[in-house]
């Protein structure tokens, strides 16, 4: 197969081992279709460029087909006959491979949005809650992970305050055994993610600073062809914060978890499986009034409108 110069993480010309994806360019479809048929792990592919002839797709069943081509007449009629085959298709009418568009086709990722906690250092209503900038708190953690790019965005959730709160906004997860720890909200969060997901995108209700261009950045990172299993944000002296992303093969290393373990138990000790990435935004996380008192100075309060 001819090699396309787009560093998309787990591309394929070359054999790889385990779960990926593929790109391959219209001349080489059919050894595309070869490789697809001998391997069931091969998830999704990407075709840029369409030959003129439409061969048998039948290979491709089961899977996710990208298609890439300047030709919106080529593009209908290949979708077409996918689609009569019960293929999962979509498609891009562009002369040349938009990397961000196909990475992100390729490689969809979740958003897991942890707000089934107590808030048991902030006395009163629960901190999710708390106003932030006219906007309860959680909402802008969900709202910067559909905003950011996830294709899937789940709020797991343990109080009916919290639920009326997302206002069906967002995927509803229901954590009857929250009070176990995080653990279990994670795990929640991760089985309720669609079959096409191949990464988890894990987000604290708490951290209302963390902005749709810090979601972005990460997907960018995670996508890249080299990149680690996990990506997150470099931050404090720990070396990196929430959110951070983890590939679908380290799911059965978090679904062992309990208690109040989290990424940072599975990836302690492991630094050949994170990479650590600059972000936009910021990551702080809000426990105590002191560090909500801390986040409300940084919005100016609004002036209220005069009568004429």
């Amino acid at each position: 197969m001819g090699d396309i110069d787009l560093p998309v993480r787990g591309r394929t010309y070359r054999e790889p081992e385990g779960p990926h994806s593929m790109v391959v360019r219209g001349k080489d479809l059919d050894a595309g279709l070869q490789h697809v048929a001998a391997r069931s792990d091969c998830r999704s592919v990407a075709v840029v460029g369409l030959p003129e002839e439409v061969p048998d797709l039948s290979p491709l069943i089961g899977r996710r087909l990208l298609l890439v081509d300047g030709d919106g007449a080529r593009l209908r009629n290949f979708a077409e006959v996918a689609i009569r085959a019960g293929i999962e298709v979509e498609w891009i009418r562009s002369t040349r491979p938009p990397f961000e568009r196909l990475a992100a086709a390729l490689l969809p990722v979740g958003g897991i949005v942890l707000a089934a906690g107590k808030s048991s250092r902030m006395p009163g209503s629960q901190k999710l809650l708390l106003d932030i900038d006219g906007v309860p708190m959680v909402r802008h953690v969900f709202e910067a992970a559909s905003e950011g790019g996830c294709h899937q965005t789940v709020v797991v959730y343990a109080e009916e305050d919290v639920r009326r709160a997302i206002d069906g906004r967002a995927e509803l997860v229901f954590n009857a055994k929250a009070s176990t720890g995080m653990a279990s909200s994670l795990q929640a969060g991760l089985k309720a993610m669609r079959h096409e997901i191949e990464g988890a995108m894990v987000l604290l209700g708490d951290q209302p600073l963390v902005g749709s261009r810090t979601v972005a950045t990460l997907l960018r990172a995670w996508r890249r062809e080299g990149s680690r299993p996990a990506v997150a944000v470099s931050s404090g002296s720990d070396g990196w914060s929430p959110p951070v992303i983890l590939a679908r093969s380290l799911w059965e290393e978090l679904n062992s978890l309990k208690g109040d373990s989290g990424a940072r138990q599975v990836l302690h000790g492991r630094p050949e499986m994170l990479d650590v990435v600059p972000a936009p935004g910021r990551p702080d996380d809000i426990d105590t009034p002191d560090d909500y008192a801390k986040i409300v100075r940084l919005f100016p309060r609004r002036r209220p409108r005069q009568r004429a």
